[in-house]
């Protein structure tokens, strides 16, 4: 067990490498970096000011749809329907997952410390820094919790279409974030690498302690424990399959 878990928090240490380069960049205020943020909130900033009705759905996206409340809620249900099946280590992914990427993300906006965009006639306002954007590494880590745990409840046909759906939102998050003026094109990049890592970091930990109860390893595409449908989906013991779904 001890093993795998190192084996985890050596996927989630790779899988942060380009999150601490983005970081490097920001904190050196790297030129291209800092010109490519700037011409795509310039450049957002106009369409929006120009197009109020596409602007406010944007803000209805950002502010209710994708909040990050919204989707702490959504995890939040799930969790405690987790709980009800009696999905003990489902349920305890779901929470550490979400919780460990939403207290990430604040650590590191504290020790950055990143100004937000300041534009004139801004259509939107944000309180606290800006890197790594919060709405994002929250779309991501949420949309992957989501999209993870309830597959094996999708029939496969459909499955594809829950991915486009977690996809579109998560890109969709970050792109109303940049087009609202209150991140920078930096801040989304750096949500979704956090955020990727956070997932990362957590799914093979979850595979550790499938292994320690005698589980083979999951297909991403098959969730991460497609165990789920039986009616226990928990091990009895470590070691002890249970359930009989046919596999």
């Amino acid at each position: 067990m001890g093993v795998r878990l190192l084996l985890a928090v050596g996927a989630g240490a790779v899988a942060a490498v380009p999150f601490g380069l983005l970081l490097l960049l920001v904190e050196g205020a790297w030129p291209p970096l800092l010109r490519l943020d700037a011409g795509a909130a310039r450049q957002l900033h106009e369409v929006a000011l120009a197009h109020p009705g596409w602007t406010a759905t944007l803000r209805f996206l950002s502010d209710w749809l994708w909040d990050p409340a919204t989707l702490r809620i959504a995890v939040a249900l799930l969790t405690g329907w987790l709980l009800y099946r009696r999905a003990w280590r489902l349920a305890a992914w779901a929470a550490t997952t979400a919780i460990g990427g939403a207290l990430t993300g604040v650590l590191v906006k504290v020790v950055v410390e990143r100004a937000r965009p300041s534009l004139q006639d801004p259509v939107a306002q944000a309180p606290g820094y800006s890197f790594p954007s919060g709405h994002t590494m929250t779309a991501t880590t949420s949309c992957a919790v989501l999209l993870l745990v309830l597959l094996p409840l999708v029939p496969r046909r459909w499955r594809g279409l829950c991915w486009a759906a977690a996809g579109i939102s998560v890109l969709g998050v970050g792109f109303t974030r940049i087009a609202l003026g209150v991140h920078w094109f930096s801040d989304v990049i750096g949500g979704w690498l956090l955020g990727g890592a956070v997932v990362v970091l957590t799914g093979w930990a979850f595979e550790a302690w499938r292994s320690d109860a005698g589980r083979p390893r999951t297909d991403v595409s098959e969730g991460l424990e497609p165990e789920l449908t039986d009616e226990e989906p928990e091990p009895r013991a470590y070691g002890t399959e249970s359930g009989s779904r046919d596999r």
